[in-house]
């Protein structure tokens, strides 16, 4: 039976700069004060037990210009956040609970205005300069252009050819993983060469063998991206785009054919899987609260690690627009206490409870595949079927689109659970 951590893990994933109500983009040195808002998150710890996962997943906390992915100082907390006071309490709290910690590196580029970029764009220190691709005026010297992520100015990119760039994210990794971190969203993987990564993660491994790290992967060939790179996952978007897609066009045969692809990736990895997260419309917004209990009973159900964004546990709504700051409103303040949750979105929460709960009474799941055994437009069932030595191991989850979306899930003909709203 699979018990290893690693995969029986489920994640509860938060945006600490939005989630605590840090300013996003600050404009004096008194929005940029030391202020401990890494507390704010310790004090929802208990919450996040009580859902039912184990895993604090956590987007940038590092210093940087605006909104995390900026870095300035990847040894340093945001003074925004905290400092390293502020994580060390965290870190303690978490482990005190038993919940597994993930940091969010962001090591294809770093924010422009970091020391290391401009001693680089100042030309006098070669070393620098070689961990970016900085292109340079033949006469002058002047600077011309420079390798940017996705073409933003303020992310410079590294050169991943250059040997110090793997050695200094092979030191930060560890730097962290000494103060007591346990795993690694490693940020847009899908544009940083995999080779790279086998220059970075055996020394990783080497002092931290249990150590599972996952990168962001939105297109490409996710098993060869994992094999290729030496991680342990990758994010699985062709999955989350096929079960809001195939629930809002009332076409199950989407998701039949995303879910063969996702039992192929099964064979050689566990996929991180999750219906939400900072950079998507949230799943309520997309498709409707009904409908997205379907998509959570499909995200609980079938073999991964499964991640929860925070306010989804809670129905929040949010739209991701594509315009400067479009991020902002679905990386909102999270209450200060559950009182400032109020009612309407307990349902969800119950909801998810549940769903949980089954995972962790058959921790099998987190390596199972899927049979279907009906495939319609609007009703699709299937077997979770376990693999390895829990090969035999088995459940049946019927989902049912219509006027009021229902699903359940049975083991032997008993039904365990309902799901509808």
């Amino acid at each position: 039976m699979t018990n290893d951590p690693n995969l029986t893990t489920i994640w509860w994933q938060i945006y600490p700069l939005g989630f605590t109500g840090a300013p996003i983009r600050p404009q004096s040195d008194a929005e940029r004060a030391l202020t401990p808002r890494l507390d704010m998150i310790t004090s929802w710890l208990d919450y996040l037990i009580d859902l039912g996962a184990n895993g604090l997943m956590l987007n940038p906390i590092f210093a940087s210009t605006s909104h995390g992915y900026d870095t300035v100082d990847y040894y340093r907390i945001d003074p925004r956040l905290g400092d390293d006071a502020a994580f060390d309490r965290l870190v303690a709290a978490c482990h005190e609970r038993g919940i597994r910690i993930m940091l969010d590196g962001v090591f294809n580029h770093i924010g422009r205005e970091s020391a290391l970029f401009q001693q680089a764009l100042a030309g006098d220190d070669p070393a620098a300069e070689r961990m970016f691709r900085i292109d340079r005026d033949a006469t002058t010297g002047n600077v011309t252009d420079y390798a940017r992520f996705e073409g933003n100015g303020d992310l410079p990119s590294f050169n991943h050819d250059d040997p110090a760039v793997a050695r200094l994210v092979a030191d930060v990794m560890l730097h962290w993983m000494r103060r007591g971190v346990d795993a690694w969203r490693l940020d847009a993987a899908y544009a940083v060469p995999p080779a790279f990564w086998t220059r970075v993660l055996p020394d990783v491994r080497r002092e931290f063998p249990h150590a599972w790290i996952m990168g962001e992967v939105i297109h490409g060939d996710y098993a060869a991206i994992a094999r290729d790179s030496g991680m342990d996952s990758v994010t699985q978007y062709e999955l989350w785009k096929a079960i809001w897609s195939s629930i809002k066009s009332g076409n199950f045969y989407e998701l039949d054919w995303s879910l063969k692809r996702h039992n192929e990736f099964m064979r050689t990895f566990t996929p991180l899987t999750f219906v939400g997260n900072h950079d998507v419309t949230r799943i309520v917004s997309q498709i409707g609260e009904a409908e997205a209990a379907l998509a959570m009973t499909v995200l609980l159900t079938v073999g991964g690690v499964p991640s929860i964004y925070y306010g989804d546990e809670q129905a929040w709504r949010g739209v991701k627009a594509d315009v400067m700051g479009g991020d902002d409103a679905v990386r909102p303040m999270f209450p200060a206490t559950r009182d400032g949750l109020g009612g309407d979105g307990a349902w969800m929460f119950r909801l998810i409870q549940g769903l949980i709960s089954i995972r962790r009474r058959n921790p099998w799941m987190a390596r199972a595949v899927t049979e279907p055994t009906q495939v319609s437009n609007r009703v699709y069932s299937y077997d979770v079927v376990g693999t390895g030595e829990d090969a035999g191991r088995r459940l049946h989850v019927d989902l049912r689109l219509g006027e009021r979306p229902t699903a359940d899930i049975s083991e032997g003909g008993v039904n365990l659970y309902h799901v509808v709203h």
